[in-house]
């Protein structure tokens, strides 16, 4: 295709090849390349000029405002366009940006312009809706362009503050699960902390007549003198995390010294070398593995006395039982579903536990073998299914709670001829439920977080971190029908009584404690109420006074309406300030009542004149209210 004549003149003669230049048979683009690095090889050229760049150390970007301004340094003008390739015909601006761009191909520069130029924009983008938004609201207050010259640095700034909010936040909480429980927590009211653990009916129904003594459980522990706790651990209860959390989740002036890799704590009393907690992690099985409530009662006086070796008789039972009262030894202890419990003791024994360590003692001896035979014969009863584990008769795990917790001299011990085996299960039964009403605390392992209420408020200690209620456990994970079920339920029926009844009493002092709470709550509102309302009477008379008499020196006779009014005031005042002053619990009898409206009636008819001033003071009182 032939140029026109104009840009025939202005490119003047047609380019000529150099000397030992390969001939060019292809396209011009695809040697633009090789022509540029002859070219640049060549001194004087203006690719040599341009492929220079700037010195070392100085730095220029591929929009740098000097490098499209300076002009090209050849030798010689003619010269330069007869040696230059064809792409030096295209405009300048746009042929020094080609030239930089493959000069500076650097990644870093290149990512650092383009966030620059995101935010600019992202910044000039949120001004103009700004603006628009603050012209929409705000139109008659001010104008749009003077928002824009003084809000420049503003908006800068929340953008800023914007995005380093969100770095910070993926820093903390990468995932989203932070952000679905922010939005949980302010979609929903922060639910009862206490609320129903086993997903049953919130509203309770007692079954039981306690008195308010059974209810109202409330001991004043003295940490620093001689009481103690002692923690009756029935096997497969959750005793185990409960008495852990005695160890190392309790607030204490002292805490428990425990030490990585002992299972065993120190836990002394403040400035003494004695402990105030028997349990498995402070003192170890002291009394035997799992001791009961018989050998808990007859072993723990001789071992804080440190008479261990002392065998106790029948005839001093009661004498250590006085001695226990004395001392302030406070049993508690945790009870779990029967069925739940036995199925989780089924899955322990298979595992291979024999609890062999346990002594059993009663009336100072253990048991023989004939009245407590074993159930398996070999070391353990590892692998033993569950028909076997229940076809047992000896088996100690039928009614365990109820056994733990009972007195057994009073049938016996484990003879099992003393009495017939009705009234041997009846004895047992109510002595248990005896001894458990008059516990100092015991806890529900299907209600941890009112286990843990109950025992803070018993014996006004604070847990550090809250109970967790697990509701998958070993034996949950046991998929019985309803005749094994109905069978383990007969196997232990004892075991059923008995946490019927504790379940209704733990409830029942559970709500107990709640109510009691609210009505401390209620009559501290109402005394602040009586406080606010005397000191706004005391005010407003003092205000009405100094208003009613601006002049000191005025003659009181003068003005008998006055000294009226200010006396009727007075009286009244005086009145308000002696009820304030009683207790909310100490109400006057209705004698006393008589007596005071009649020695107040004289002064009600002396100071009818002022009965109008006394309707504006409590009128105004509440108003206030």
């Amino acid at each position: 295709m032939a140029l026109p004549a104009c840009a025939a003149r202005a490119l003047g003669p047609p380019l000529q090849l150099e000397r030992g230049a390969p001939a060019r048979t292809t396209c011009p683009r695809r040697h633009s390349r090789v022509e540029a690095e002859l070219a640049a090889s060549r001194p004087g050229s203006v690719a040599a000029s341009v492929r220079a760049g700037p010195p070392r150390g100085v730095s220029r970007g591929f929009n740098s405002q000097p490098l499209l301004d300076e002009p090209l340094k050849a030798s010689s003008s003619l010269a330069g366009a007869a040696r230059a390739p064809l792409f030096a015909l295209l405009l300048r601006g746009r042929r020094r940006r080609m030239h930089d761009l493959r000069r500076r191909w650097d990644l870093g520069s290149l990512c650092r312009a383009l966030l620059t130029r995101g935010l600019a924009a992202l910044g000039h983008s949120l001004k103009h809706v700004l603006g628009a938004i603050f012209s929409k609201i705000f139109g008659p207050l001010a104008s749009v362009g003077n928002m824009d010259e003084k809000s420049n640095k503003l908006l800068l700034a929340l953008v800023m503050l914007f995005l380093f909010a969100v770095i910070v936040l993926q820093y903390v909480c990468p995932g989203t699960e932070c952000q679905l429980l922010r939005l949980q927590a302010f979609s929903s009211p922060l639910p009862d902390p206490y609320r129903s653990e086993d997903e049953s009916s919130a509203r309770f129904v007692p079954r039981y007549n306690f008195s308010r003594g059974d209810l109202l459980r409330k001991v004043d522990f003295d940490i620093k003198g001689d009481d103690l706790i002692v923690f009756l651990h029935i096997q497969k209860t959750g005793g185990t995390t409960f008495g852990r959390h005695l160890v190392r989740n309790i607030q204490l002036e002292q805490p428990c010294e425990c030490r990585v890799g002992q299972k065993k704590c120190t836990c002394h009393r403040p400035g003494k070398r004695e402990t105030w907690l028997f349990s498995r992690f402070s003192t170890g099985w002291s009394c035997g593995l799992h001791a009961d409530w018989t050998e808990l009662t007859s072993c723990v006086p001789a071992v804080v006395d440190g008479k261990r070796d002392a065998r106790l008789r029948p005839s001093r039972w009661r004498i250590f039982q006085i001695l226990d009262a004395a001392r302030n030894f406070h049993y508690i202890t945790i009870l779990r579903d029967p069925v739940s419990r036995y199925l989780s003791e089924w899955r322990h024994v298979q595992r291979g536990a024999t609890w062999k360590a346990s002594l059993h003692v009663c009336d100072g001896r253990p048991p023989t073998s004939e009245e407590l035979p074993s159930c398996y014969t070999g070391d353990d009863w590892s692998g033993c299914p569950l028909k076997e584990f229940m076809d047992c008769p000896y088996n100690l795990a039928n009614n365990r709670q109820v056994r733990m917790l009972s007195d057994l001299t009073l049938v016996g011990c484990y003879n099992l001829s003393v009495m017939p085996e009705k009234q041997r299960n009846k004895v047992l039964l109510e002595s248990a439920k005896s001894n458990l009403k008059h516990m100092a605390f015991f806890g529900l392992t299907e209600f941890q977080r009112k286990t843990q209420y109950l025992f803070e408020k018993t014996f006004n200690m604070n847990f550090i971190s809250p109970f967790t209620q697990y509701n998958t456990t070993r034996a949950s994970s046991v998929e019985i029908n309803e005749e094994l079920q109905k069978r383990i339920e007969g196997l232990n029926f004892l075991d059923m009584e008995l946490y019927s009844y504790a379940k209704d009493l733990f409830l029942q002092r559970y709500q107990f404690m709640r109510q009691k709470e609210h009505q401390e709550a209620r009559r501290k509102r109402q005394e602040q109420r009586k406080f606010l309302k005397g000191r706004f009477l005391q005010t407003h008379y003092q205000t009405q006074s100094q208003g009613q008499n601006p002049n000191p020196s005025q003659n009181p006779s003068q003005n008998p309406n006055l000294n009226a009014s200010q006396s009727g005031t007075q009286s009244l005042f005086q009145n308000l300030i002696q009820n304030l002053t009683q207790s909310s619990g100490q109400n006057p009898s209705p004698k006393e009542n008589q007596e005071s409206q009649k020695q107040n009636s004289g002064q009600e008819q002396s100071d009818g004149n002022t009965s109008n001033g006394t309707h504006d003071y409590i009128g105004s009182v509440e108003k206030w209210r």
